[in-house]
């Protein structure tokens, strides 16, 4: 029998919802806000199979909401499909809500055949995986095991297209011995781009993937640290030590930001690759070596070349293939992923409980234009943990200069949240209160009524509607 968890604070839509439900021979559990949802699918050490067999929350409750509620699931490892439903049938939070991974969002009132058939085409998306254990066949792999040992997986973050590319890009390359040339803003994840290419090649287990930030060493040490040296090469060489080429023997040697390599090295670099063989400080013979050699650079290496500060036949030799990493700012619907993938490496180092990210708080991340990209959303999101004071992730934890009007706003200033509270006394009307909110928030955005509308989860219009009211 299908299982299913409803989720829904409107006693009527519950009690309606799970009649047709349990009329179509589901069983069904109930719960009344997305916080007691959340604690009847938390994972168990006695519960080696999902709670549930679908999620079907609505988006507007108290407490916990429908599409904080789905962030929170992926927060806790459950993948069980979710159908969100809504009175108020906003683009925006369909958006967010097959962002965050929701398999449906129906908009209320629903036909009973409507919601049933949303059902179904849910279930049949992830059913099959589990269709060789009901037959008596062994389960196929896990999710993790997937990860673990195809070559096609990686722990590259997004759906996006631009990330969709560059895994396939990675693909194509990756069992190759191609000299691989990234380039892209410095936080990108270059770094990381070449650590997948090293994990998806033909390298035997024990090779090795060693990175050189080649702008973070001192010229005159430079090559020393890459070719290695013998003996008495020099004062103070005591004894021979083998440069970084030797010590990758056999496996993939990262140089990041090559751009600022000393013209001096370049030249025995460009030997080195083109010979396959390295001779170090103070020797008479080379070494031959198997290194596949990543390059990395947010310079553009072609204008170096122009400035006469890059080799050109080094440049050629290190870009048999170019990929390029795209920044942050071309890939905002990755956002929500990244952020709540960060939030649980940063609740992991800072042994903090922060669960959830607000509304308000994405939608400030995504008006950003992320200057410093990954490196600079992950420090934002630990900085925000660090602060944090419950399990909620909210404005005040972020950091002032992240807080400026969106995109289309009439002012730089910084929108000021310290003081978000406000009090309103006992028998006020809700016309009253209503008006009191907007006001509040329009203030806090130096008037920008679309960016009132997005905080406040109402259309533009409504503002317009209400001031005009007042003869404003």
């Amino acid at each position: 029998m299908t299982k299913i968890l409803l989720v829904d604070d409107d006693p009527q839509s519950l009690a309606s919802t799970q009649r047709i439900l349990e009329l179509a021979g589901m069983e069904v559990v109930t719960a009344v806000d997305g916080q007691y949802a959340l604690e009847c699918v938390r994972p168990s050490p006695d519960r080696l199979s999902p709670a549930f067999d679908l999620i079907l929350t609505d988006v507007r409750m108290p407490r916990l909401g429908g599409l904080e509620f789905l962030r929170a699931l992926s927060l806790c490892g459950e993948r069980m499909p979710v159908i969100l439903m809504t009175a108020f049938g906003r683009v925006e939070d369909a958006v967010w809500a097959m962002k965050l991974g929701a398999v449906d969002f129906l908009t209320k009132p629903f036909k009973r055949q409507t919601l049933l058939s949303a059902i179904d085409v849910a279930l049949k998306r992830v059913r099959p995986r589990a269709a060789g254990s009901a037959n008596g066949l062994p389960n196929g792999p896990t999710d993790s095991q997937l990860r673990a040992h195809s070559p096609s997986m990686s722990p590259l973050i997004g759906r996006s297209t631009c990330m969709a590319e560059l895994r396939e890009m990675i693909a194509r390359v990756a069992p190759t011995k191609a000299s691989v040339l990234l380039s892209g803003e410095s936080g990108t994840g270059k770094e990381l781009v070449a650590k997948c290419i090293f994990q998806q090649s033909l390298s035997q287990s024990n090779a090795k993937f060693i990175a050189l930030n080649c702008a973070a060493v001192p010229e005159n040490l430079m090559e020393s640290e890459l070719f290695g040296f013998e003996r008495g090469a020099f004062t103070g060489a005591m004894t021979a030590k083998a440069g970084l080429f030797e010590a990758a023997d056999g496996g993939t040697l990262l140089l990041d930001e090559v751009g600022d390599m000393p013209l001096s090295l370049q030249a025995k670099l460009l030997r080195t690759l083109q010979e396959s063989e390295v001779r170090r400080l103070g020797a008479t013979v080379s070494k031959k070596i198997d290194v596949r050699v990543v390059a990395a650079s947010h310079r553009n290496l072609k204008e170096r070349v122009k400035e006469g500060l890059f080799r050109e036949d080094l440049l050629y030799r290190l870009e048999v293939v170019e990929i390029r990493v795209p920044p942050l700012r071309e890939r905002l619907e990755d956002l929500p992923e990244l952020s709540y993938f960060f939030l649980q490496n940063a609740n992991t180092r800072h042994g903090k409980n922060v669960k959830i990210i607000s509304d308000e708080a994405l939608y400030v991340f995504h008006s950003h234009s992320w200057p410093g990209n990954i490196r600079e959303l992950s420090n934002v999101i630990e900085r925000a943990v660090v602060f944090a004071q419950g399990d909620r992730l909210t404005l005040s934890e972020l950091p002032s200069h992240l807080l400026l009007v969106a995109q289309g706003a009439r002012t730089s200033h910084p929108l000021s949240f310290v003081n978000s509270a406000i009090s309103v006394p006992l028998g006020t009307s809700l016309e009253d209160v209503e008006e009191l909110l907007i006001r509040k928030t329009l203030e806090a955005t130096s008037g920008d009524k679309n960016m009132t509308a997005k905080l406040l989860g109402i259309n533009s219009r409504t503002i317009y509607r209400k001031l005009d009211k007042r003869g404003e």
